[in-house]
């Protein structure tokens, strides 16, 4: 038997008190060993999140924890003081946290972060040693020039090189736990793939024992040696890979790898189904070129000559990785920034020449769905006011009508009317999610642009999405630019695949056909990032 590092039994954890109380976890169990990798699994409010803080002393002051064992290391971790956790936080648990845009201080050095790891460590090292180490830290999770970033600030870099600098925080206090809270949700499957083969590296290297929470099931059979999953705050299935993958018990555990073997929703469009040629072309982007002025001197073109058409009722994806141009593609279409060259049309219209008095018909024609609904979403707005802000600004319906137009949209992204008089922080990612759709409909657009938004949410809530936005799309006859590094969802809901790097157009053509015989190596590079390859491979092996 191996040494256990980590145990949790019966641990319960309840918010706010009385009739307004939640139950988070219900009594979880588990345990780990030295140097497992173990994944935990579930949809947002299966109560993954939530055992992850508690491992590290992170729950808000909200939380009533109860447990029969939570250990780390032989340490009894229940009822701790702040102080006493801070002993234990980052020296013996690491954490490596889902978004390190907030975790990184925006106004500090790359350089003066890490060397705080020395400084936590009570090293008495000069600061040309601190920099040099400082410098090995950065090297060992494979970030280029290394003595430059230091100088650099977390605005500075891409999102897979602030995740690294993450990584390289935490293994610099050399924890004997290592918790990974969706590492790489929020990156393209090429940076995932690198950040994640840092992570194995390290935690062989190391001997690091990692407790990784992920919505993606896909991404946990290809790097955990055990799988927790979870639902409403209990386990429901715990096994190694190869049995989760071969023989899963319970019908959660089947839906979440059914989506891994199916590809797409039961009973929705099927992956690469063909758009009529003949239909209008709605979307219309000639030779687009954008450029920027780096240090008021130097230009970095970011789209470089690109052209291609989307069609009523069309889903045209745009995937690459970041820093491709599918963002600055679709600000260009939308009217947030002006071209440098090229031409882009929407509904027959030069949007580089829309006069200002016809401005608010373009952006009412053309609606834009964020990735983020945590900052699209006012926080100090309930849902009704969410929804009645778009009516007002461009002046649809009487007053009174306004009540009926917003109920309507409501019953088309599936929300309960209880919803109105809630706020954001008050839904789940997926309601959220489904606000700004509603928000983004209630004008009634023709196009509407939507910028990684599903890649902040579960599986199961993304299929859901899915649906709604396929069932949308036949109802009303939408038409949709669909931005999104997950090719997995891509290969779901579009018809055509634009395949872009650096700026440059790759490759465009009909979903299955450039998922089944890509044109070019980039994109063959792409789909074979797309995680759950170890799934596939099991499959193909039973079979």
């Amino acid at each position: 038997m191996s040494e256990i590092l980590l145990e949790i039994d019966d641990l319960v954890v309840t918010y706010g008190s009385g009739d307004t109380s939640h139950t988070a976890l219900a009594g979880v169990g588990l345990a780990l060993s030295v140097g497992e990798f173990v994944a935990v699994v579930g949809e947002s409010g299966s109560g993954k999140t939530t055992l992850a803080n508690a491992v590290v002393g992170l729950l808000p002051e909200s939380a009533h924890v109860q447990a029969g064992a939570l250990t780390l290391g032989g340490q009894d971790l229940r009822g701790l003081s702040e102080k006493q956790w801070s002993g234990v936080r980052g020296r013996a648990v690491g954490l490596v946290p889902q978004d390190p845009g907030a975790s990184l201080n925006p106004v500090r050095t790359i350089g003066s972060q890490l060397a705080e790891v020395f400084e936590l460590k009570g090293s008495k090292l000069g600061r040309r040693e601190i920099r040099r180490r400082c410098i090995e830290l950065l090297e060992q999770v494979e970030i280029d020039d290394p003595a430059r970033r230091l100088k650099q600030y977390p605005f500075e870099l891409s999102g897979g090189m602030r995740q690294r600098v993450l990584i390289a925080i935490a293994f610099g206090l050399d924890p004997t736990l290592l918790v990974a809270d969706e590492p790489t949700s929020a990156l393209d499957v090429t940076v995932q793939a690198q950040v994640l083969g840092v992570l194995d590296r390290l935690v062989a290297e190391h001997g690091t024992t990692v407790l990784f929470v992920t919505h993606d099931i896909g991404v946990a059979t290809d790097h955990a040696s055990r799988i927790v999953v979870m639902r409403h705050g209990r386990i429901v299935e715990e096994n190694d890979v190869e049995s989760i993958v071969r023989h899963p018990q319970s019908e959660y555990t089947k839906t979440l790898l059914g989506r891994l073997r199916d590809g797409a929703p039961s009973g929705r469009r099927p992956p690469g189904a063909v758009i009529d040629a003949d239909l209008e072309v709605v979307v219309r982007v000639t030779d687009l070129v954008k450029e920027y002025r780096i240090d008021g001197r130097r230009k970095h073109r970011a789209v470089d000559g690109v052209g291609f058409t989307v069609r009523r009722g069309e889903t045209l994806a745009l995937v690459g990785e970041s820093g491709s141009g599918k963002s600055t593609i679709a600000k260009t279409i939308i009217g947030l920034t002006k071209p440098s060259g090229g031409a882009v049309e929407v509904l027959g219209s030069d949007i580089a020449h829309v006069k200002h008095r016809d401005r608010r018909q373009h952006w009412k024609n053309i609606q834009f769905v964020y990735q983020n609904p945590d900052s699209a979403l006012d926080p100090r707005w309930s849902v009704r006011d969410i929804l009645e802000e778009p009516l007002s600004a461009f002046d649809i319906g009487a007053k009174s009508e306004r009540p009926k137009l917003i109920d309507d949209v409501l019953d088309d992204v599936n929300l309960p009317r209880t919803a109105l008089d809630k706020y954001a922080a008050e839904l789940s990612g997926g309601q959220r999610q489904r606000v700004a759709i509603a928000r983004a409909l209630i004008v009634r657009p023709e196009v509407v642009l939507l910028d990684e938004p599903l890649s902040a949410l579960d599986v199961i809530t993304q299929e859901q999405v899915i649906s709604l936005l396929v069932d949308l799309q036949a109802e009303r006859g939408l038409t949709y630019l669909f931005i999104s590094h997950d090719l997995a969802v891509v290969r779901q809901i579009s018809h055509r695949v634009a395949v872009l790097r650096a700026g440059r157009l790759v490759e465009v053509g009909d979903t299955g056909s450039v998922f089944a015989d890509p044109a070019s190596e980039y994109t063959r590079t792409l789909i074979d990032a797309i995680p759950g390859r170890r799934f596939e491979e099991s499959l193909l092996t039973n079979s």
